[in-house]
């Protein structure tokens, strides 16, 4: 690509758009930061160290408007003002991902789904680099795409993709693309229209060629229904939970049965490291995954068995005079709750809230009904969850912060019994994000 006089500007300034202005700056582009909110510290010693131009607190239109090309950051919506705007002018906006995918030479295995992406993600990882493949880890996790493309030399990319990066891929194509399911998430952004959030997911297998790989999850109904409308012309290599499939992953008696080119591998689904439904997809997966690479069966057997979840994903905190605190922070979404409280065996005080993306709580009404003893809301604005759930529960209360909410639990809650933090709900009204939450809330756990 010609980038002699090229400008870029770059819109956001955080680890997506910092790691485009190194990129950028590596291929010899004119590059223009812009962020309307404040830059943290950190990137702006960076954008310094690069010598690039930037700015904090407004958009110059005028300079961003002169720009070759736009990268803007997942969080900016398409429907913004000045997106619209730099449209109009005919120039081109992108996600980070897909400008690094324009200097990417690695292979990539790219997941996305509604929930139990960086699970998997971070599964893949694990199996690929115990198995002495060199591997890097990117897109929503860990330092960006476009920075690693820069600085390192890997063969192969795991990616983890929410629908806004997708959004902004177009050339971008996966060696190995991964949908594990849809359920309703980010509606906002979506003008609650179901079909487009859908749409966003299917961007995954585009541009995909008879010689790349489709895993994506057979049992899931909106799955289904477009795969009849939009065939990928990847290699399918389904998995399902409910029926055997010639080529993919199934369970069946308690098995994880994986078969790839005619060569089955089996493994107990006592032995898998991460318990519960959702994991046993997330394992088939990668699994899948891994054996499309023809990873050996052993080196398989042995990552599923020992891989260690990610921090604020169903993670055990600590226990308190025989009260079990476990940490679910990420799971912004209903569907995400769905299967935290799906996996309790104890009775459970829920605390829930925070910034509501469209939920519709009934969801989980028979799950609240059967597992949860009281209800703590952590929020600005509660009113929705109370209305959802003042017949199913008796006792419901409000906590203002993480120390007042585990205070709570610690106060319902009794021997053998769990306090589980699955808010449902994104963190932005009392929290910076969802990691700030949970922190705050091992915090105060270990503080009892």
């Amino acid at each position: 690509m010609n980038t002699k006089n090229k400008h870029i500007s770059i819109l956001g300034a955080g680890e997506s758009g910092v790691g485009a202005a190194i990129l950028a700056k590596k291929e010899g582009w004119k590059i223009f930061v812009s962020d309307f909110g404040e830059i943290k510290q950190e990137y702006k010693n960076a954008l310094n160290k690069l010598k690039v131009e930037w700015e904090e607190g407004k958009h110059s239109m005028d300079r961003i408007l002169a720009s070759d090309l736009v990268i803007k950051s997942p969080g900016i919506p398409d429907n913004a003002a000045n997106i619209v705007q730099i449209k109009e002018k005919n120039i081109k906006v992108i996600s980070e991902i897909e400008f690094a995918g324009y200097y990417n030479t690695a292979k990539t295995i790219c997941i996305t789904g509604s929930n139990g992406k960086t699970t998997t993600a971070m599964m893949c990882f694990h199996i690929l680099k115990k198995a002495g493949i060199n591997v890097g880890l990117a897109g929503n996790i860990g330092d960006s795409f476009a920075k690693q493309i820069a600085n390192e030399e890997f063969d192969w990319y795991v990616l983890e993709l929410s629908s806004f990066q997708l959004d902004g891929m177009f050339e971008f194509r996966a060696d190995i693309a991964m949908l594990l399911n849809i359920t309703p998430d980010h509606l906002d952004r979506y003008d609650y229209t179901m079909q487009n959030y859908t749409d966003s997911k299917f961007r995954i297998f585009q541009n995909q060629t008879e010689n790349d790989w489709a895993i994506y999850n057979l049992d899931d109904t909106i799955i289904q229904q477009e795969l009849k409308k939009n065939k990928t012309r990847a290699k399918a290599a389904p998995f399902s939970m409910i029926q055997t499939v010639e080529i993919g992953g199934y369970i069946k008696e308690e098995q994880l049965i994986i078969n790839i080119n005619n060569n089955n591998f089996t493994m107990s689904i006592h032995d898998l490291a991460l318990k519960g439904k959702h994991n046993a997809q997330n394992s088939l997966a990668s699994g899948i995954a891994s054996r499309i690479l023809e990873i050996r069966k052993e080196s398989v057997r042995e990552s599923l068995t020992d891989f260690t979840n990610v921090e604020h994903r169903l993670e055990f905190v600590a226990k308190v005079h025989g009260i079990e605190f476990i940490n679910d922070s990420k799971a912004t979404n209903i569907n995400s709750t769905w299967f935290a409280l799906e996996s309790m065996d104890k009775p459970t005080v829920w605390i829930v809230g925070g910034v509501d993306k469209g939920n519709d709580y009934t969801e989980l009404s028979a799950l609240v009904n059967d597992k949860v003893k009281a209800i703590i809301c952590l929020g600005e604005n509660n009113a929705k969850i109370i209305e959802a759930f003042k017949d199913e529960v008796e006792t419901i209360v409000e906590a203002k912060s993480a120390l007042e909410a585990v205070a709570y639990g610690y106060r319902l809650a009794k021997k053998d019994e769990t306090v589980l933090l699955s808010p449902a709900c994104a963190s932005f009204d009392l929290f910076e994000n969802y990691e700030e939450r949970g922190n705050e809330f091992k915090k105060a756990v270990r503080s009892l």
